[in-house]
């Protein structure tokens, strides 16, 4: 039986958690602030209390996969089961790995994150476009065939982006637009929503791309970074609708307490939804 796609149920569950995104970063700062040992245990612990406190009301978590692999083969045994609590939970899961290479490495890479019988198997991954669109086909090939989701880097919020993301092509278009249109081409005709989405920070003062590709737009930077739901039409125009926040220390450093956790992020849901609606 064919999947279904990511982006039809990414737009299920934003319609009925609300449209919010919640990194799982377990900073050594932020386990030391939630009175944890920047060791196994405390990564264990912190990623546990996150997954109780969200899996079941968010829409998306989003687990940096750097902050565990750090820890080694442990630490990718405690991803691997909270990548699977969550899920059981009703939460989707994005791996944040900013995968980016070329032929059989792109798609092992694939196979890791977006074939169902991987134990890392998440409901979609990130990835960069930088070596060409073109090398992510396997794992735009595999996200068909499993009903995954891949986000792809656009416009991120740090600085530096800027000198590749920003550089012009030879037909006029900046490469992040390029990357776009990319992506646009890849949703032609999903409905309700494509599954191939786009980076965009947040954070930035001005987009000046066409993101209109019917498809999602991660936009990490809310809360800590600096960006609020309010600057969310402004920068994303008629596309707002398909945003999805993405929020982390300005949730998790409410923690440990799930009570705490639960409240911060129930509170950014609604100011997403205030600003997305205009109300």
């Amino acid at each position: 039986m064919t999947p279904e796609p990511f982006g039809a149920r990414l737009r299920h569950a934003m319609d009925t958690r609300g449209p919010l995104c919640v990194g799982i970063d377990p900073h050594a700062s932020l386990l030391t602030s939630w009175g944890l040992n920047d060791d196994v245990a405390g990564l264990e612990r912190f990623t546990r209390t996150v997954v109780e406190a969200l899996a079941d009301r968010v829409a998306v978590l989003k687990p940096q996969s750097a902050f565990f692999e750090r820890f080694g083969s442990r630490g990718i045994a405690v991803l691997e089961k909270a990548v699977l609590e969550a899920r059981a939970a009703g939460a989707l899961v994005l791996m944040d790995a900013k995968r980016g290479d070329i032929g059989s490495t792109m798609g092992a890479y694939a196979a890791t994150y977006l074939d169902k019988d991987s134990p890392l198997f998440s409901d979609a991954v990130t990835v960069s476009p930088y070596l060409g669109f073109g090398s992510l086909r396997p794992a735009l090939d595999a996200a068909a065939v499993f009903g995954s989701g891949v986000f792809v880097l656009a416009l991120t919020s740090n600085s530096e982006g800027a000198e590749v993301q920003r550089a012009t092509t030879a037909d006029g278009r900046s490469l992040a637009q390029l990357m776009l249109d990319h992506m646009a081409a890849e949703n032609e005709g999903a409905s309700p929503l494509g599954s191939v989405g786009a980076v965009v920070g947040a954070t930035l003062d001005d987009a000046g791309v066409n993101l209109a590709i019917n498809g999602p737009l991660l936009a990490p930077g809310i809360g800590a970074q600096g960006a609020t739901p309010a600057d969310l039409p402004a920068l994303f125009g008629e596309a707002v609708g398909n945003v999805v926040p993405s929020v982390s220390r300005g949730v998790l450093r409410h923690g440990p307490d799930v009570s705490g956790l639960r409240e911060a992020a129930g509170r950014f849901a609604d100011e997403v939804r205030s600003a997305v609606s205009g109300s």
